[in-house]
């Protein structure tokens, strides 16, 4: 049953991710009324929310975007940078929602950063740890593993309202003097879309995680 509802949530994660792709490619089709690019609306936002000390560079490859918050600076790929779409628009303002998060000290986002050393450990080990458990037989080595995959889960459980605080804060911002009333719509399925993945990832993470405890407990 645990490996049966793996598999489930696997191939939702495979489907979230294809959606995103698929919902992107077809808005980055279509341009802004306003012409402005993604990293002019960061840049707008990111003003108007007086921080105006991030700046704005740009990052090799596709649906990269990110927002570093121990460098405080803001990358967005090429696509997203020079693109005048909705598409670029919505995904250069959703980064800058987690730009406004961090100065605001947003409580998810905090506790998401304090966790990140112990998450880096975990993913870098777990997986031997658990292994070499099963290998030698050795239950509490096992449960050691476990409690590090734990602490991934729970990275993914926090990571979700941050990505839907920051699409709020986005579709806020952009609704003000930036996007027409009629390009709300499409820009929000972009968000959408690219918000199912965290949401597949932490099925995936959850259906993982019972899946070890269901393995650890018919060994003992």
């Amino acid at each position: 049953m645990a490996f049966l509802i793996l598999m489930i949530a696997i191939m939702f994660s495979l489907y979230a991710q294809a959606k995103v792709q698929g919902t992107f490619n077809k808005y980055l089709k279509v341009r802004s009324m306003s012409g402005y690019t993604g990293a002019e609306v960061a840049r707008k936002i990111l003003d108007r929310n007086g921080l105006y000390n991030i700046p704005i560079e740009m990052t090799p490859g596709k649906l990269t975007d990110h927002y570093d918050p121990s460098k405080r600076v803001l990358r967005l790929s090429q696509e997203v940078y020079n693109g005048t779409s909705v598409a670029s628009l919505g995904v250069a303002a959703h980064e800058v929602g987690h730009a406004i998060q961090h100065s605001k000290e947003y409580a998810p986002l905090t506790i998401r950063n304090a966790i990140v050393p112990v998450v880096m450990f975990s993913s870098r080990f777990v997986w031997v740890i658990i292994f070499l458990g099963l290998i030698i037989a050795s239950s509490p080595l096992v449960k050691v593993g476990i409690i590090l995959y734990a602490a991934i889960v729970a990275f993914q459980i926090i990571t979700l309202p941050v990505e839907f605080d920051a699409s709020n804060r986005a579709m806020a911002n952009l609704e003000q003097g930036i996007l027409s009333p009629q390009e709300i719509a499409p820009t929000k399925k972009v968000l959408s879309a690219a918000a199912m993945t965290y949401v597949a990832a932490t099925l995936v993470a959850l259906a993982q995680l019972f899946r070890l405890i269901s393995m650890s407990n018919r060994r003992d």
